[in-house]
C-alpha cells in the first residue's frame, strides 16, 4: 500500500493511493498514519481491504498539500557514510561500523514544502536517502533478516545538510543536521510487502534540472537489515520510528571547488524507484 497524509500543516488527514492511483480518503476507517497503526495488523488489514474495494471516498488533489506520510515520528535514527561510493568521493575510509547519529522529528515537512537555508549557513547539502520505517518493537535483534521482519515499510528522505556546521565546528554532526525543515520525507509510506529488495532500488536527485545523484541501494555498505538489527544493540526502536539510511556519491561536498552548496533559489528534486518523487524550493530562513 502507499498511505499519505495530506492537507494544510498539523490538521493532515490519513490516506491511501489505490492500485488504479485514485487518491482516497482513510478517515473513516484510521485516525492517522502512525506508529499505532504500522503496529496494528488488524487495522493494516481493515485498510487494505477498504483500498482495494474502491469504496473509499475519492480526494480531488488539485492543490491540496501532501504532508509527511507519517505522524508522531518517535524518533530519526540516521546512517552516515553508509555508500561505498560516497565513502570514495569523500575521501573517507568505509566505516568498520555503522554511523550513527539523530535528527530531531520536528526537522520533518512534507515533500513539496519549502526548505528553509539556515541563516550564516554556507555549505547546505543535498542527500537523497532510503527511509526505513519501524513496524514493530526491536530490540537486541539477532539477524538481519529479524531487521527486516520488522520494517513496516518505506519512504523517500531528503537529509538536508549544512556542511560547515556538522564538520567544521567541533562537536558532533548533529549541529548540520538539525536546521529547520532538514528532512524533507514522502510522498508516500510504501508497506515492505511492496518492496521486494531494499537493496536493488534506484535513488536520483536533481538540482535545477541537473542531475547531481544516480545511485543504487546496491552500494550501501551495511543494508537495510543489519542497519536495523545493528541500531536495536544500542536502542530501542519502535513502530513510527524512522531510520535514514545515507546517501549514494554526488553530494555537493564531493564535488571539485567551487563547491555547488545550496542557495536561497535553488530547486532540489528526487526520487526512490517505486517510493515516489519529492520537490522543494529553498529559500533563506
Amino acid at each position: 500500500m502507499k498511505l499519505l497524509r495530506v492537507g494544510t500543516a498539523g490538521t493532515e488527514r490519513p490516506a491511501v493511493l489505490d492500485p488504479e492511483g485514485v487518491l482516497r480518503d482513510l478517515s473513516g476507517i484510521v485516525p492517522d498514519v502512525d506508529g499505532a497503526l504500522l503496529a496494528d495488523d488488524v487495522a493494516l488489514g481493515r485498510v487494505r481491504a477498504a483500498a482495494e474495494s474502491g469504496e473509499l471516498p475519492a480526494l480531488d488533489a488539485t492543490g491540496l498539500r501532501i504532508g509527511p506520510p507519517l505522524a508522531r515520528i518517535g524518533k530519526i535514527v540516521c546512517i552516515g557514510l553508509n555508500y561505498h561510493d560516497h565513502a570514495r568521493e569523500t575521501g573517507a575510509e568505509p566505516p568498520a561500523e555503522p554511523v550513527v547519529f539523530f535528527k530531531a522529528a520536528d526537522t520533518v515537512v512534507g515533500p513539496y514544502d519549502t526548505v528553509l537555508v539556515p541563516r550564516r549557513s554556507v555549505k547546505t547539502d543535498w542527500e537523497v536517502e532510503l527511509a526505513v520505517v519501524v513496524g514493530r518493537t526491536a530490540r537486541y535483534l539477532e539477524s538481519a533478516e529479524e531487521g527486516l521482519a520488522h520494517v513496516a515499510g518505506y519512504a523517500v528522505a531528503h537529509d538536508v545538510s549544512e556542511r560547515e556546521f556538522q564538520i567544521e565546528r567541533g562537536g558532533t554532526w548533529d549541529k548540520g543536521k538539525n536546521c529547520e525543515t532538514f528532512n524533507p520525507l514522502g510522498p508516500w509510506l510504501v508497506t515492505a510487502d511492496e518492496v521486494a529488495d531494499p537493496q536493488n532500488l534506484s535513488l536520483r536527485l536533481w538540482v535545477n534540472g541537473e542531475l547531481k545523484q544516480d545511485g543504487t541501494t546496491a552500494e550501501q555498505i551495511f543494508p537495510v537489515g543489519e542497519v536495523v538489527r545493528y541500531v536495536s544493540q544500542f536502542m530501542t526502536l519502535y513502530p513510527g520510528d524512522v531510520i535514514n539510511t545515507g546517501t549514494p556519491a554526488g553530494v555537493a561536498m564531493g564535488a571539485p571547488e567551487p563547491k555547488p552548496f545550496l542557495r536561497a533559489g535553488d530547486v532540489v528534486e528526487l526520487e526512490i524507484e517505486g517510493l515516489g518523487r519529492q520537490r522543494q524550493a529553498f529559500k533563506d530562513a
